[in-house]
């Protein structure tokens, strides 16, 4: 049997391209060295939601796509980051329509809500899914998260099945506190460092959402984990961090996981452990792991890769396209086969 797209680059494997050599390396690529995307033409979509407010979304149409993809940031990030735009143009190239969606609070979107997202906020994302599943026009809706974004979309699929039609979720922390405590290690200082920067100031934007308390408490946070006790599990019902990241992480339920999942995953990721996608790896029908030697975290600068482009990204890529063809109805699917 003939190997599919995706399955022949994961097998492949993944090389690393001088000089991005080393998780950390690969992490910071787009950092030291800004992809030259073009111009942005995506158009912004208002998605209103039930408190009042409105998420923004922009969308990147493909005349004759196969398939929209909703497009998820990471922890402190937004639509127009580096990594995201570039994933969004190999899924344009690829044949997809994409909505790159800014979470609550994040970038271009933070005067339309109030408040920050967690890493379980699908009362956010059930009227977006609605939206997209309109902009897909009948054509399948597929999800891409990076970081926190994959693992976002995963806990939407667990609560609902049918919520997309196939999900790729790259670098993506599976258990909330291994991930915070991994992040949290003296050799990471100057990654925790730039994520609170972020953070804080993301959640600064919003005065008028912060009370007094977590004002001066934002003053003394040093850590992924202070920010999540003081902001993330209270505004989002948890009471206080351990129980947001016991409730929050999917590696507990994949057993329940219904949607067709791949998971990527570099075993050099400075921010996420391996440990906990080497140990589902093979464990869940629906829930597909490739663990890359090398790459960090969100990383995959390869050899043979276009500019903009990164061996992640083409994986994505190839994957969705062969979900597409997997799924009821898909041109070619219930022909009969050929004599040879």
């Amino acid at each position: 049997m003939s190997q599919s797209g995706w399955s022949e680059i994961a097998a492949a494997g993944f090389r690393a391209r001088l000089p991005w050599l080393g998780g950390d390396l690969q992490t910071l690529r787009d950092t030291l060295k800004p992809p030259r995307l073009p111009v942005d033409l995506g158009e912004h979509v208002r998605v209103p939601m039930a408190c009042g407010g409105q998420l923004l979304a922009v969308h990147d149409h493909c005349p004759d796509a196969q398939a929209l993809v909703l497009l998820l940031h990471g922890l402190g990030g937004h639509s127009d980051r580096e990594g995201l735009r570039r994933m969004g143009l190999a899924l344009q190239a690829a044949g997809f329509s994409v909505l790159r969606l800014n979470l609550r609070g994040a970038g271009k979107g933070r005067a339309l809500a109030s408040g920050t997202y967690a890493a379980l906020c699908n009362r956010d994302l059930w009227p977006v899914l609605e939206r997209a599943r309109q902009l897909a026009g009948g054509k399948p809706l597929l999800g891409a998260g990076i970081s926190l974004g994959g693992t976002i979309l995963l806990n939407a699929c667990l609560e609902q099945a049918d919520a997309l039609d196939g999900l790729v979720c790259t670098s993506s922390p599976l258990d909330l506190a291994a991930c915070s405590a991994s992040i949290e290690r003296p050799r990471n200082r100057i990654y925790q460092r730039w994520l609170m920067r972020r953070l804080v100031a993301q959640t600064l934007e919003d005065d008028s959402s912060v009370t007094p308390a977590e004002r001066e408490g934002l003053q003394q946070v040093h850590s992924i984990r202070d920010f999540d006790d003081l902001i993330t599990a209270p505004r989002w019902g948890y009471g206080d961090v351990e129980r947001y990241y016991q409730q929050a992480s999917p590696a507990p339920r994949l057993g329940q996981l219904r949607t067709p999942t791949l998971l990527l995953q570099a075993d050099d990721d400075p921010w996420v452990p391996v440990a906990e996608a080497q140990r589902q790896q093979g464990r869940h029908r629906a829930f597909e792991v490739v663990i890359s030697r090398g790459g960090g975290h969100n990383g995959f600068h390869g050899w043979g890769d276009a500019p903009v482009a990164c061996w992640g990204d083409r994986l994505t890529a190839a994957w969705l396209q062969d979900r597409c063809r997997a799924l009821p109805g898909a041109p070619g699917r219930d022909a009969a086969p050929q004599s040879r």
